[in-house]
């Protein structure tokens, strides 16, 4: 069984090449995976396995270790309210629970038309735009409760456009065009320093 869409085959493929070793590619795959789904499923985790070489299992293993990759059918929109320190002392369990309120869900749910999914976050690294918040990892900051009404009305509204589902890193894909890629050389093969350090230490002399 295939996961991968033929488009997305055809790019995986691509991704694949520029890494010296294939295994390289699997956190790239795995966002392509997700990006195609909106979650990383098991069929996806077995095909990614077959094109770098190595099992599911090591795939599962590196896809369980980041927060950021969803295992499970997750909403359009994924709301993590940040509730660790600064945001804690500037309202984030208020804001949780007015989240909670607001969308009938607790926190660790989805809402039943499958548009929001809410959750509390770990540490944003924006300490000091507390309380803040991300849709589907895009930073919203020093959110007010009437803030997060207008963000949820926003989102709601079928003409949004502002914020790519669930899985969508970038609206622009990364493109290199072969005549400007360096190629993927395995480490083992490097003999010699880089060209461009020949070429500025040629500059410099």
């Amino acid at each position: 069984m295939t996961f991968f869409t033929e488009e997305n085959l055809e790019l995986a493929h691509e991704i694949i090449g520029r890494y010296p070793k294939q295994r390289s590619a699997m956190i790239p795959l795995l966002h392509l995976a997700q990006e195609q789904a909106g979650w990383v499923t098991e069929e996806a985790m077995k095909q990614i396995g077959g094109l770098i070489g190595t099992s599911s299992a090591e795939v599962l293993g590196t896809c369980s270790f980041y927060e950021m990759f969803k295992r499970h059918e997750v909403g359009r929109y994924v709301v993590n309210i940040c509730t660790t320190m600064s945001c804690a002392l500037m309202g984030a369990e208020e804001l949780l629970e007015h989240a909670e309120t607001r969308l009938g869900i607790k926190a660790g749910s989805t809402t039943s038309d499958g548009l929001f999914t809410l959750e509390g976050a770990e540490c944003q690294a924006a300490c000091t735009e507390a309380p803040c918040l991300q849709v589907n990892y895009r930073h919203k900051y020093r959110v007010t409760l009437s803030d997060f009404d207008h963000l949820i009305d926003e989102l709601a509204d079928p003409k949004n456009e502002g914020t790519p589902r669930h899985g969508v890193l970038a609206q622009i894909r990364q493109h290199i065009p072969t005549e400007r890629s360096v190629g993927a050389m395995h480490p083992e093969s490097v003999n010699a320093p880089p060209v461009w350090i020949e070429e500025q230490k040629e500059a410099n002399s």
